[in-house]
């Protein structure tokens, strides 16, 4: 049996006075806890919209409700309890770093339509490319040969000078590419990280990013200290397919990390195509595979035009 989930506002003291601890800083607050994943945090929500149980439970409530060990929970009620959800917000601003949550009116709605939009983001910059009706997925190997290197110069700029934005992950190869033509057009492009914002991947894109993030858009799920992890680049992929319409891949071995974002794209409903590539070539591999499988082929910048745009 849980506790009744009758529980008042949770309160933070600070300097002789009781605040009271708002709905955002509470999903914050238990967003950075450990132990706690998106489904975790996605069950104190559906017991409890205020999010209050959780800072009310003791150590053996918590293990009982989220299935976790008794070690693991005593850590997690420490932190709970011993952590200050407030002043957090304010720090994060301080630092340029804006919190969007699905309950704030700047969280993208293209997000809010998959079947596990990110609880927190975590963004530097300008706000409204979120709402940019034309987006276009650019994913890749992460190396790319002179022929996609070269068709990508070719296919976006002419989509770029049209007022679409620009998505990829600001990783090695083909997602930097994607970014600096953006940026060298003048044009919009939104990064999404695989890490925490102090822990740019790879390293040398941390000027990339710092350019992106002045005027354009650097986003992640993931707080500022959180290191990149294999596994956390995955994840990353479905926002970058669930912020545009079109998820383009330029090239892709047989087991190219992009072959995700181009599945979970369509898993979204969105439209994938694809550079047709030699039959010789490793990086084409991935990428004649889809169109194989009926992915529509890219064979010039009128193909990566939306219906709805």
């Amino acid at each position: 049996m849980y506790p009744v989930l009758s529980f008042p506002s949770i309160y933070s003291r600070k300097k002789g006075m009781i605040k009271t601890v708002t709905f955002k800083e509470k999903l914050l607050h238990l967003h950075e806890a450990p132990f706690i994943h998106w489904k975790r945090l996605q069950s104190f929500y559906q017991a409890d919209p205020s999010l209050t149980i959780p800072f009310q439970w003791n150590a053996s409530d918590l293990s009982s409700f989220l299935q976790i060990s008794s070690s693991q929970a005593s850590l997690l009620h420490r932190y709970l309890q011993t952590h200050s959800p407030t002043g957090k917000l304010a720090g994060y601003k301080k630092l340029g770093i804006h919190i969007i949550t699905p309950f704030d009116k700047a969280y993208p709605d293209r997000l809010t339509h998959i079947y596990d939009p990110p609880w927190v983001l975590y963004t530097k910059g300008n706000l409204s490319l979120f709402h940019s009706p034309l987006s276009l997925s650019v994913v890749g190997t992460r190396t790319p040969t002179q022929y996609g290197e070269k068709a990508l110069h070719h296919l976006l700029p002419p989509l770029i000078n049209k007022k679409v934005t620009i998505v990829s992950g600001l990783a090695r190869g083909t997602d930097t590419l994607a970014h600096r033509i953006a940026l060298g057009h003048k044009g919009a492009t939104i990064a999404v990280l695989g890490s925490g914002f102090q822990h740019i991947y790879p390293r040398e894109n941390y000027p990339v990013a710092s350019e992106i993030a002045k005027q354009n858009l650097l986003i992640s799920e993931y707080s500022p200290a959180v290191p990149p992890r294999k596994w956390q680049f995955p994840m990353r992929n479905r926002i970058i397919s669930a912020l545009s319409d079109i998820t383009f891949l330029s090239e892709a071995g047989e087991r190219s990390g992009s072959l995700i974002t181009a599945y979970q794209a369509l898993e979204q409903g969105k439209e994938v195509r694809v550079l047709p590539g030699s039959i010789f070539s490793t990086m084409s591999k991935g990428t004649n595979q889809l169109l194989a499988e009926g992915a529509a082929p890219v064979l010039s910048s009128n193909d990566l035009w939306h219906e709805r745009w």
